[in-house]
């Protein structure tokens, strides 16, 4: 083939499975699939039905960069700047975690929760893309809700993608930490549920993880480097009092820490502790119920 000739998506999508197959690289047709598609402008479907389609230099030359950063376990979702999630597509930044489909659990739930709730207000701590709690106001109608996080970076990722899905009307994103931004009104109003994803994994368990997610997720949203429960211990007075009579609160949670932050919802003052487990059969998300309580009598 003449230098001048112009490489085909087959000759591309080739060289790249055996240059991430030969680094370890799993799911590395997968993975080469759609960074080529992404690359070359096409529908990852022309790949493989028209192999010999040629790819101009200028792309070509863009998707062996994109190998190259996947050799060097760079995620794909950090690679294209955006992650699939629920039913919408998120802008990532690197103060913030990567969506996962596992955290979809804590999303079915929230909306089954809230689903004939009128009007209902949701609070999100640790909130990061914002994914969790504008997939859960985009399919509710009438929610509205607020996001907080720590990180500035994180706070402006959410806002963005609030914005590309026409939701930022009725999401709100602050840089807090933990509680510390809202103010009296949004504590008077209270909130119908409370919900966080925050960082569960232990020091320990930080030395197991994959290369992807130890060098490209933000260690602040992983870790609280100890126990993993510290997030729980924090939030669960908090929860409480900012949950509405007949609120909610739901939390996603690390494996085998059910127990632990079931008993701690309990502690605080809620009841009706739930476990739902992810697709994987791991229990991912732990909920519980605030009593609507008058005088003498408590009603779940």
């Amino acid at each position: 083939m003449s230098s001048d000739t112009p490489p085909t998506l087959g000759a591309l999508m080739a060289e790249a499975v055996t240059a991430l197959t030969n680094a370890g690289i799993e799911n590395a047709r997968m993975d080469a699939r759609i960074l080529l598609a992404r690359a070359a402008g096409v529908d990852g479907g022309r790949i493989s039905a028209w192999p010999e389609d040629p790819v101009s230099g200028d792309k070509a030359d863009a998707f062996r960069a994109m190998i190259k950063r996947r050799i060097g376990h760079e995620p794909v979702g950090r690679i294209l700047g955006e992650r699939d999630f629920w039913r919408h597509t998120f802008k990532l930044s690197p103060e913030t975690l990567e969506p996962r489909p596992d955290s979809e659990t804590l999303v079915e739930w929230a909306i089954d929760f809230l689903e004939d709730a009128d009007a209902p207000r949701i609070v999100d701590f640790g909130t990061g893309t914002g994914c969790l709690l504008l997939s859960a106001v985009g399919d509710l109608p009438g929610a509205t809700g607020i996001g907080l996080d720590l990180s500035e970076g994180a706070v402006a990722c959410a806002r963005e993608n609030a914005r590309l899905l026409e939701l930022d009307d009725v999401v709100e994103f602050r840089v807090s930490d933990w509680d510390s931004a809202l103010d009296e009104t949004d504590r008077a109003e209270g909130f119908d549920l409370v919900m966080s994803n925050p960082p569960y994994i232990t020091a320990d368990e930080m030395t197991t993880l994959s290369q992807e997610v130890q060098k490209f997720d933000p260690r602040l949203a992983l870790t609280d480097e100890g126990d993993g429960l510290a997030a729980y211990r924090a939030l669960s007075q908090v929860a409480f009092d900012l949950a509405k009579p007949g609120g909610f609160v739901i939390f996603e949670i690390g494996r085998g820490q059910e127990k632990d932050v079931g008993q701690l919802l309990v502690e605080a003052g809620f009841v009706g502790v739930e476990y739902r487990e992810d697709l994987g059969g791991i229990v991912r998300c732990v909920a519980a119920k605030k009593t609507r309580c008058s005088v003498g009598r408590c009603v779940i």
